[in-house]
């Protein structure tokens, strides 16, 4: 479900797209949607998408005609992605409920390559700390953890110059998790923040709906997005959830709408 600010006198063209969206989720046998006005407050609409099940959300998420619809609604209005009730099951992600997040799936060999824990004994397993990488940022079966991954993400930067780095991890609407650190540049102008990139890759991978983001830096207090950061993520995340962290601890939660009031976006133009 998604909240929906139209900008002003966009009204007529947002339902028009509506329409045309419905009959493509229906057509193309993904689900089908339902657009409720909020009495209270003009221009503002919830959007209900009923999906068939986790695949054809993927599929839907993943249709170029879907995105190229999605992207005219940006344009026109402010979404907020309030709740994503479709997951795949954890053989998405390679950790199951039901084989209590033992089995990690080989990449090489799709969704489920493994049937059975073939490690160690479980008197016989390593006890150190291992490092958290892609297929690896859930603490246990159903949470995602993506401070862990930030963290990660962070070993990556390019900090010649400025020697601090920082990482940002972002979930996408369908769970993935997409990385960034930051890259600098001689002519320091050019260096950009780990939360584009990792904003930047998503979309470049196809992403268009995200729910949170978490950012981590070698620092006692939180580091927050600078203002550049929170411009492009208000433009293509909306509202998102905003963890900040060290590298031992969470720094504290926010929405970016605290971070950004009166944002500048496709509503003004």
């Amino acid at each position: 479900m998604s909240l929906v600010d139209i900008a002003p006198e966009r009204e007529p063209e947002f339902l028009a797209l509506s329409t045309h969206f419905e009959a493509l989720l229906i057509r193309k046998d993904y689900g089908r949607m339902e657009i409720v006005p909020d009495e209270a407050t003009p221009s503002r609409y919830y959007a209900v998408r009923y999906w068939n099940d986790a695949g054809a959300a993927e599929r839907c998420h993943a249709d170029p005609e879907t995105q190229a619809l999605t992207a005219k609604l940006y344009q026109i209005a402010r979404v907020s992605h309030i709740v994503n009730g479709v997951r795949r099951r954890e053989v998405a992600r390679g950790l199951l409920d039901d084989r209590r997040a033992a089995v990690v799936t080989d990449r090489r060999s799709g969704f489920d390559r493994r049937i059975k824990n073939v490690g160690r004994a479980d008197g016989d397993r390593r006890v150190a700390d291992r490092r958290i990488g892609p297929r690896r940022v859930r603490e246990h079966a159903g949470e995602i953890d993506l401070v862990a991954a930030a963290r990660r993400a962070r070993e990556n930067a390019d900090a010649a110059f400025s020697h601090f780095k920082v990482g940002a991890a972002l979930e996408t609407g369908d769970g993935s998790i997409v990385t960034g650190c930051n890259i600098e540049n001689a002519t320091y102008g050019l260096t950009i923040c780990a939360e584009r990139v990792a904003m930047f890759k998503a979309l470049s991978e196809g992403h268009r709906v995200f729910t949170r983001i978490a950012i981590v830096a070698d620092t006692e207090a939180p580091t927050p997005p600078c203002g550049a950061c929170r411009q492009i993520l208000w433009e293509f995340g909306g509202n998102l959830e905003i963890e900040l962290a060290n590298l031992k601890e969470s720094k504290g939660k926010h929405r970016l709408k605290h971070l950004l009031p009166l944002p500048f976006d496709a509503r003004l133009l």
